[in-house]
């Protein structure tokens, strides 16, 4: 499979492609997955791909933003209901996305390509998601674009779910003739929508001044960008109006980077390596609400090339004061390794394999006996150790810095000591609630729905990326803006799934967390215990039928409650010796 080199260099040539094309300088950048429809004044691109396969659909995603600054006009809302204005949208995206095609001849194929990736991304074909995006394709179809045989059942279920016939074909080609022109355009779709009975007659003026609101086609309001401030934390967002819901979320697939396991995280629970029926049962009152909005996300990806270098010299500057000890600290430590890894020899033996430093005797005295040595056996077993450090919200300010600390500490002196280590973190994506509350607040709000947010699981370092490659990215960690909730027992389930895969002998996961799993959307909905429980039930599986030495390392808070095996840090200043002192008890052991 051909790899693609320098993907930094593309993601910033694809930005700038971007910004030529939808002829805006005010247009700002950020690393994620676009909004659909897009922000204003915003383009969000995903980290470029790894695989050249994947070229295509990764250039489409920046076409259709470039297509959508260049093309739209922001106009007044047209008050609808939620199915009707995802449909609207749809259509809207659509028309730009064909005027791009018709100027930009090239970029047909990337549209193509991109389109029916989303396709296949959508699995619930009774989702207002799957329905509506087929309003996109009702177009594209006629547009003679390449569609996948995904892309044509999406369609398929549209067409059946509001009975579209060959009657509307007439109105289907007013549109397509029209796209060059937006009123009309508008227009023509708001006469489908009443076509399809999802609205009644709506007074053409209610659309004619192309005024420019902030606001296009319902808010992104309740969809974070990435450049949100700590203030989200405030009680006003907590109630979630459905008229203000972003009308087209595109799913987030954990797939997207090569390299990562593309286990849903209700897998990867269901799969922790016990068998199944006994797990499920362990697990009986956890249950996950949607897992389509969760992500596993490299750190890379979370920050721009500027900002990592900025964060990392950040998190050098906390280092600073603590080098002195750390640096004796971790050479106590590396001769520990260091040495239990050494091969030792017994000498002077009367068999075994000849020892040929000791030749020289039989030069001098012919009579002297051969001497022979052993190597004696290695009790180091090969060791793989999976830091995971917990980002919430709590963790903000000193605890997250000793935290970023300890993991850097951790990391780069285990891997002098050729010791495999794995950074992750976790997180939420959104505060109070974000997709998935949505999704089940559309779908009637339903009693003890499980967990309600979509959760983000880092990848900071892998354990077999080394140190050196991995270390500029760390620093995301200290991130504005990152840190939000909490869901420790299905971050745990993550983490020691991905470990147990590997092939070391020995494997050692350490928690770094300052206490109990908090995410409010998921409390407010189901019982107060709900996520501590489940907490408790996994770290209790693991350390009682795992082969994974299970250790936590409490950042300001005792996390004896949950864990058998933990120590408490307090101070900065007490970091590298507690710290070393039980990576020292556990190599020991």
């Amino acid at each position: 499979m051909p790899l693609i080199r320098n993907r930094e260099q593309l993601h910033e040539a694809a930005v700038s492609t971007v910004k030529a094309i939808s002829q805006n300088k005010k247009i700002s950048s950020n690393t994620g997955l676009p909004q659909r429809p897009p922000i204003k004044n915003n383009i969000l691109i995903p980290a470029a791909p790894r695989s050249k396969q994947d070229l295509d659909k990764w250039r489409g995603e920046s076409d259709f933003q470039a297509f959508w600054h260049l093309f739209h006009k922001s106009i007044e809302e047209v008050q609808l209901i939620l199915p009707a204005k995802m449909i609207f949208n749809e259509l809207e995206i659509s028309r730009v996305e064909l005027l791009g095609c018709r100027e930009y001849k090239g970029c047909k194929k990337n549209i193509s390509s991109f389109t029916n990736k989303l396709s296949g991304d959508l699995e619930d074909h009774k989702s207002l998601n799957f329905i509506s995006y087929g309003a996109n394709l009702w177009l594209k179809e006629a547009a003679n674009f390449n569609l996948s045989e995904q892309s044509k059942y999406v369609l398929s279920k549209f067409i059946e779910r509001y009975k579209i016939d060959n009657s509307l074909n007439p109105l289907k080609q007013k549109l397509i003739s029209n796209a060059n022109n937006q009123k009309i355009f508008q227009n023509l779709s708001l006469e489908l929508l009443r076509k399809i009975n999802l609205v009644n007659e709506i007074n053409e003026n209610e659309i004619d001044q192309e005024e420019n609101f902030d606001d296009s086609f319902g808010t992104t309001d309740d969809i974070e960008n990435e450049n949100n401030q700590i203030d989200e934390l405030s009680e006003d967002n907590v109630d979630v109006d459905i008229n203000n819901i972003n009308p087209q979320v595109m799913e987030d697939t954990q797939n997207r980077i090569e390299g990562i396991d593309d286990l849903s995280i209700q897998d990867e629970l269901e799969s922790i390596s016990y068998p199944k029926d006994e797990y499920k049962n362990f697990v009986k009152d956890y249950s996950i609400y949607t897992t389509n909005f969760d992500e596993v996300v490299e750190a890379k990806d979370l920050v721009t090339v500027e900002e990592s270098i900025r964060l990392r010299n950040q998190l050098n500057n906390l280092i600073k004061p603590h080098l002195p000890t750390i640096g004796k600290l971790a050479n106590r430590l590396q001769r520990l390794l260091l040495a239990k890894q050494n091969t030792d020899w017994t000498f002077n033996l009367e068999e075994g394999v000849l020892d040929n430093s000791r030749l020289n005797r039989i030069i001098t005295n012919p009579n002297y006996p051969l001497s022979f040595k052993q190597e004696s056996e290695n009790n180091f077993k090969d060791t793989v150790v999976t830091l995971l450090i917990d980002n919430s919200g709590s963790m903000r300010g000193r605890s997250i810095s000793l935290a970023a600390i300890c993991g850097d500490i951790i990391g780069s002196t285990l891997e002098r000591c050729q010791v495999k280590t794995e950074i992750l973190g976790f997180t939420t994506k959104h505060w109070k609630g974000g997709d998935s509350k949505k999704m089940w607040i559309i779908n009637g709000n339903s009693s003890n729905p499980g967990r309600l947010n979509d959760i983000r699981h880092i990848i900071y370092k892998s354990a077999d990326n080394s140190w050196r490659r991995s270390r500029k990215y760390f620093g995301a960690m200290l991130r504005e803006g990152l840190l939000k909730e909490n869901v420790d027992g299905e971050a745990l389930a993550w983490s020691h799934e991905r470990l147990i895969k590997r092939p070391e002998e020995r494997k050692i996961l350490i928690v770094i967390s300052d206490g109990a799993p908090v995410d409010d959307s998921t409390l407010s909905a189901n019982r107060e215990d709900f996520l501590d429980n489940h907490l408790k039930e996994i770290i209790s599986k693991i350390e009682n039928d795992s082969p994974v030495e299970l250790q936590a390392i409490g950042i300001g808070h005792d996390v004896t409650k949950y864990y058998k095996n933990s120590l408490t840090i307090n101070r900065a200043d007490e970091l590298g010796e507690v710290l070393l002192d039980e990576l020292t008890r556990l190599f020991n052991d």
